[in-house]
């Protein structure tokens, strides 16, 4: 027989853990979890922005007082529960594998994120440090590896939100700095509030931080609307978003290749007939979305006469997406501007190709993961061109798809003139996933950021048309063949955010930088006063 022997304190008091004390040490894990869950759910399709506020006061309350690896796997927790649900589309033809590698990837910087939260949590204004902290964390997000992938900013799920005309003062940083401020300082206010009632009274140093990091993004972002303005300063524009529809849903859409290019020429060819019926107005150019063509129209002379033949129809400078295949080379995932009388007269080659999407890093490494790789055979090329096309009189700035998601890829395109912005995509791979709509999101957002009118032609939907105030007017079903046409005000002049371009940012990373060198110094000095004793 075998004795239990229970730990005893050295005054004879039973230290065993309770079952309750057990319970306890996973409370701070699931609310992590739960708050990056909440941050999903903030996420479109649904219109719950909100959830973002109270996903924040719940991180807040999970990490402030930590240590620091607490900290970063308190963090790393949050990560998960946010980028698991968030990015399960990328697993949705290739399998779990990439998908859980992605999100266990990019779910690091949330746990960097943390422990830095973590480290300035005990000091003065710290919710105000600990959002430039989360800043730093998507700034790096938003770079590194392999470019970045910034893909669930904050920013890009409150494009409903109440916060949204902060995006034209300093983009998805400030955007996403103010809903993270937001969010501490309610947690601060419940920390103030649970004092009061204990003491009775209640510093006014801490009162005024929560009072601030509440009052000022709110009064930021209605400070901010008259930034959000749709007034046609140049005029209007009436423009054709063609979605032609594919053939097949998942990764072989594109095996009847023919099939998706004649889809897009058919509903130009319709709509010109609308046109001359008298049932749809003259557009005055018309956009395809990428990859709307993934024969060679420089190469084969039968696709570029379908392209010619529907360009001609309808009569109008028209937008084709196709893949280019140079000899030798990389593939060149292109935009180009077709003329009725001329043909082709200009390309935009897309500068932000999609790793292990569009072309494979390591490939010897990951087929040893997963060998959809392969399928990706003849990788593609960055291009290093900015996208501007001038289409009948109108300066269209072009994003390809996953370019949308980087800031500097949109603005770009406004600082050399644009008056308009295309973003073209290619959903089909992701077939009924919420990545459209967060894709759609994101075009919203960089339309107030950048006060322009937001066209999204894609090959099987959510094609949208989005006015500058970042409202949508008019969108497609979902793998259904339409035609949206719509009259937009062009606009020419610049918001702050365009102005500044990363300078925002750059304060900001600063100013949670600053935060954690602070907490540092405290420690540092702690010890050493410790260590005098």
């Amino acid at each position: 027989m075998s004795a239990t022997i229970t730990p005893v304190d050295p005054s004879g008091t039973d230290t065993a853990p309770t079952p309750g004390s057990r319970l306890r040490r996973f409370v701070r894990p699931g609310a992590a979890l739960l708050s990056g869950f909440l941050l999903y759910l903030s996420f479109p399709p649904r219109p719950l922005w909100w959830l973002a506020l109270p996903a924040f006061a719940l991180l807040g309350w999970a990490l402030r007082g930590r240590r620091l690896r607490a900290g970063f796997g308190l963090g790393y927790l949050a990560g998960l529960g946010f980028l698991l649900p968030l990015l399960v589309w990328t697993g949705e033809e290739v399998g779990a594998g990439p998908w859980l590698a992605l999100a266990a990837v990019e779910a690091l910087f949330v746990a960097a994120a943390g422990l830095g939260i973590a480290a300035v949590s005990r000091l003065p204004w710290w919710p105000v440090f600990a959002a430039g902290v989360w800043i730093i964390g998507e700034g790096a997000r938003a770079r590194v590896p392999f470019g970045g992938f910034p893909w669930g900013k904050i920013a890009f799920g409150q494009a409903d939100g109440v916060f949204l005309p902060l995006a034209a003062v300093g983009g998805t940083p400030v955007l996403g700095f103010a809903v993270a401020l937001c969010g501490f300082g309610l947690y601060e206010a419940y920390r103030q509030v649970r004092a009061y009632r204990a003491t009775g009274a209640v510093p006014r140093g801490p009162l005024v931080v929560a009072a601030l990091s509440v009052l000022v993004p709110v009064g930021g972002a209605l400070a901010a609307l008259p930034l959000v303005d749709d007034a046609a300063e140049d005029g209007t524009a009436t423009v054709a978003a063609v979605q032609g529809n594919v053939p097949r849903l998942g990764l072989d859409f594109n095996s009847q290749r023919r099939a998706v290019l004649d889809n897009h020429a058919a509903r130009t060819r319709e709509l010109a007939e609308d046109v001359k019926a008298g049932r749809a107005p003259q557009p005055d150019f018309v956009l395809w979305p990428e990859n709307s063509s993934d024969i060679d129209p420089y190469a084969n002379a039968d696709a570029a006469d379908v392209i010619d033949g529907a360009v001609r129809a309808i009569g109008v400078p028209t937008v084709i997406g196709a893949v280019v295949a140079p000899e030798t080379g990389k593939l060149r995932n292109t935009l180009i501007a077709w003329d009725p009388e001329r043909g082709p007269v200009a390309a935009y080659d897309k500068r932000h190709v999609q790793p292990f999407g569009e072309y494979i890093p390591m490939r010897s490494v990951v087929r040893l993961f997963n060998s959809n790789v392969d399928r990706v055979s003849r990788d593609f090329g960055a291009g290093t061109k900015i996208g501007v096309f001038d289409l009948a009189g109108t300066k269209v700035g072009l994003a390809t798809c996953y370019e949308a998601a980087f800031d500097w890829a949109v603005r770009d395109t406004v600082t050399h003139g644009a008056q308009l912005i295309s973003v073209p995509s290619n959903n089909a791979t992701f077939g009924r996933s919420e990545m459209t709509y967060q894709q759609l999101a994101m075009s919203r957002v960089r339309a107030v950021e950048h006060s322009r009118s937001v066209v999204v032609p894609v090959t099987s939907g959510v094609s949208a048309v989005i006015r500058p105030d970042g409202e949508i007017v008019a969108q497609t079903k979902m793998f259904t063949p339409d035609v949206l046409v719509e009259k937009v005000p062009l606009r020419s002049s610049l918001t702050p955010a365009t102005r500044m371009g990363t300078l925002p940012e750059a304060l900001l990373v600063a100013l949670g930088a600053a935060g954690i060198g602070w907490a540092a110094f405290r420690s540092v000095r702690a010890r050493r006063g410790t260590r005098a004793e």
